[in-house]
């Protein structure tokens, strides 16, 4: 009886109104709908995802179980919206639970939803499911962003059972559509070659993207995807889905073709090696699946993610970037004092904002000279800095600069102070042989006391000096040798736990230092998610910057990312003209890794006056919308623009990569001006005394003009670029 009451309860707490009262539940942005409707079963199906329906009535027109139309609508079994392990649905499920007394069966029934406006673009729409044998509850979020059209949806589930549950699966999101095609683009690669565009057909039964590092975990496979209905995705037309999941860990994303040729898609946490145990009353809460649905295309959907990251879920997404010189490819590990407050004047001279400090600074019983020690000891080493951090500041505000540094502070080497008084921290085999990946090893970030270690790495910086602007935060290893010395019996979830580890740090130095600006790098494009870029400005997309193949990857990124996020250094890599290097790094948010110093005079007038132009541009080019012209995937051309969003001020850049002898040329369509205003076109980025060729200089011309007839701005000579301001008269 007791039981039975305690039930009871559970289910009738709050305000329950009935299936009838609720019917149809429609979760719109301004282009996209996504219709449930709860059956006469009780249960909670999705009925439409597409665009928009104009008509309100037509509401009526979605019965719990229907197929056909356009969209994709559910079929005649039912399209159910968090279908759990166990019951008729014969294919994956979004929920996987082992009851405290083994059953492993769990069927969701509607409860209520309610809709909240948090303000006059966003609203949030949560849904309760509950099993009515087992006191499980399953809460649905959906938080729609109107005018940019993109839908975040994640779950928490909770239970009431006497003892632990342990959930097996735990999906963010399920989505289905019924087309005649599906053709994935999935994103992949490894250091150097991060975000590989690779496009296939789905056909009957399941594609899986995932990966299994723990950490640096999108080394192999990124956390996004792009899906085309009914024929191949283009980036100016079709129907198109992009879709990201908000997790720096595991993750998952399954596409699985029934045999009717339906599909579903589940996005969430890898389940890999990780049962989680639930308890009573305890909340466990998904990441966050992002996705918006386009009818023109990848670039539009592009713009949209672009449009809502930088307003609402990057780190001061709308705010100013820092220019700046890295001292690493000048110095590598090899510097003293003096060498760096020389770069800093070089940095003054080239006229950046700021000052990086890389590896290299720390460690004194075991120097970090190389990558083998040092790690985890985070006091300025003796050797190279006799005066410390603080007199690299006081030279940084001499020369007139800011100053940054870089940390690793996830990490440890197995030579390190810190590894010698607290073997304990570190995730390894108690009784195995213990594999390196880069000489080091990863700290136990669901440890409490690794959290406030990792956290004092900022913070005893920052206290000591306040001074410093800026942080570069590395993550160079995968998590190996998977073992938690903390979570003892639970070694199923550390994947988990580990990660929120890292947002717990994130958090609390957020709230101390909310516009602290700091990079995400992880070896690379290990990192790129947009949970992680709650808490930073930006991040690192590869180590690779030979600017040909900057131009491949930075074209990958930014089909999620706007080009304030992506951080795009002039380097020695390659052998490409500094002019070129230096327009590919202008795509993004621009950094130097050269000594000016090694440089001649010419090429330093040349750095220099791209500094201010990038200054000068960079309303338009970090926060303008991105239109890609020109693909290198399906030519040995590149063409991007961007447009500022009053249409008055525009920056194309034109790439000749391998172009082949006598090959026929055609002009470049700009997309995105206003075509009523008339334009003057100019080449920038000359080197000193270099005149333009390009036969359009100073012309101007109509938006209709350049967008229906475009520019001639290929050539024959491989690896030469060009980039062209274009101003409303």
């Amino acid at each position: 009886m007791r039981k039975h009451l305690l039930l009871f309860l559970f289910f009738c707490a709050g305000f329950v109104r009935s299936y009838a009262e609720e019917g149809v539940l429609r979760i719109s942005t301004d282009a996209t709908d996504l219709i449930l409707r709860v059956a006469s079963n009780g249960r909670l199906y999705q009925s439409y995802l597409g665009p928009r329906l104009l008509n309100e009535s037509d509401m009526q027109h979605f019965p719990a179980f229907s197929r056909g139309g356009s969209g994709s609508r559910i079929a005649e079994q039912g399209w159910e919206t968090y279908p759990a392990s166990g019951m008729e649905d014969y294919f994956e499920p979004a929920l996987g639970i082992i009851h405290q007394d083994g059953n492993m069966t769990t069927l969701l029934k509607y409860v209520s939803s309610e809709t909240r406006e948090i303000d006059e673009n966003v609203s949030e729409t949560s849904i309760i499911l509950r099993d009515d044998v087992y006191p499980i509850e399953v809460k649905l979020y959906y938080r729609t962003f109107k005018k940019e059209n993109i839908i975040k949806t994640w779950t928490e589930i909770r239970h009431q059972e006497k003892k632990p549950v342990t959930l097996f699966r735990y999906a963010s999101a399920m989505l289905y559509f019924e087309s005649p095609h599906y053709y994935l683009t999935e994103f992949s690669g490894d250091w150097a070659k991060e975000v590989v565009m690779n496009a296939q057909e789905l056909l009957f039964g399941k594609k899986v993207l995932d990966t299994k590092l723990g950490s640096r975990a999108a080394m192999h496979t990124s956390p996004f995807f792009q899906l085309g209905f009914g024929q191949p995705i283009a980036e100016n037309q079709g129907n198109v889905l992009l879709g990201t999941l908000g997790w720096t860990g595991n993750f998952r994303f399954t596409f699985e073709v029934d045999n009717e040729g339906n599909l579903r898609i589940i996005s969430g946490i890898n389940p890999y090696a990780s049962p989680y145990e639930l308890k009573p009353g305890e909340i466990f809460k998904t990441p966050e699946f992002i996705f918006t649905l386009s009818e023109k295309g990848r670039g539009e959907a592009s713009r949209n993610f672009h449009d809502w990251a930088r307003r609402y879920q990057v780190k001061d997404g709308e705010k100013d970037r820092l220019t700046l010189l890295n001292n690493w490819e000048s110095t590598g590990f090899h510097f003293n004092e003096e060498r760096l407050l020389d770069l800093m004047q070089e940095a003054k001279q080239l006229g950046v904002d700021l000052f990086l400090l890389d590896d290299g600074w720390f460690g004194n019983r075991y120097p970090r000279n190389h990558d083998k020690a040092g790690l985890g000891d985070w006091e300025p080493m003796r050797d190279k800095l006799p005066n410390g951090i603080g007199a690299l500041i006081k030279g940084a505000e001499k020369a007139g600069v800011k100053f940054g540094i870089w940390i690793e502070p996830e990490m440890v080497n197995p030579k390190s102070d810190l590894f010698e008084k607290h073997p304990d921290w570190v995730i390894h085999q108690p009784n195995r042989e213990t594999y390196y990946f880069r000489n080091q090893l990863v700290l136990d970030m669901s440890n409490p006391k690794v959290q406030d270690y990792v956290y004092g790495v900022v913070d005893k910086l920052m206290t000591a000096h306040p001074e410093i602007a800026f942080f570069k935060w590395d993550c160079n290893s995968p998590i190996t040798n998977i073992y938690s010395p903390y979570l003892k019996e639970k070694q199923s979830q550390l994947y988990i736990d580990h990660v929120r580890g890292i947002y717990k740090v994130l958090e609390r130095i957020q709230a101390k230092y909310p516009h602290l600006p700091m990079m995400l790098c992880s070896g690379g494009g290990g990192r790129c998610d947009y949970e992680a870029l709650k808490y930073f400005t930006e991040f690192w997309p590869s180590d690779n910057t030979d600017p040909v193949e900057r131009i491949f990857i930075q074209w990958g990124f930014s089909q999620f990312f706007p080009a304030n996020t992506l951080c795009a250094h002039v380097t020695s890599w390659g052998k490409q003209p500094l002019k070129f290097r230096t327009d590919v790094a202008m795509m993004g948010k621009l950094g130097f890794d050269i000594s000016m110093a090694d440089r001649s005079a010419a090429e330093q007038a040349f750095c220099r006056e791209a500094v201010a132009n990038f200054k000068r541009l960079k309303p338009v080019i970090l926060g303008g919308d991105l239109f890609r012209l020109v693909s290198p995937y399906e030519t040995e051309h590149a063409a991007l623009v961007y447009v500022a969003k009053d249409k008055k001020k525009a920056v194309l850049y034109a790439y000749n990569i391998h172009p082949r002898f006598g090959e026929k040329l055609f002009p470049v369509r700009l997309q995105g001006l206003d075509p009523a205003l008339q334009y003057r076109v100019e080449e920038i980025n000359l080197m000193p005394e270099q005149k333009s060729k390009f036969s359009e200089n100073g012309n101007v011309f109509s938006g209709d003009y350049l967008m229906k007839i475009g520019l001639a701005v290929f050539t024959t000579q491989p690896t030469t670029s060009r980039m062209i301001e274009i101003t409303a008269e």
